[in-house]
């Protein structure tokens, strides 16, 4: 246990940080589950904003710094290349 009042607040920031770094990963990986059911499915509509959805997600994490710019990057590009893969022009 933290015996400072300093140390006591770090404990508080970093506790309010997780939780909400937690979220937004869950919710990276939740778009990218997304754009790929919706690349099983062919339907064009579907993943282009699903592609949106999970670009976005991205920029919005890296923007944030809960995860690193590059990171976000190596993400978006796997899935362009993913949408590539299948031959679908969005």
């Amino acid at each position: 246990m933290p015996n400072t009042a300093s140390a006591k607040k770090k404990m508080r920031q970093a506790k309010k940080r997780t939780l909400r770094n937690r979220l937004v990963k869950s919710k990276i990986k939740a778009a990218i589950k997304k754009f790929n059911e919706a690349l099983k499915s062919q339907d064009v509509e579907n993943i282009k904003s699903a592609l949106i959805g999970a670009v976005k997600a991205l920029d919005k994490a890296a923007s944030k710094g809960v995860i690193h710019k590059n990171a976000a990057a190596r993400k978006k590009s796997s899935l362009y290349k993913k949408l590539k893969e299948q031959s679908i022009a969005v």
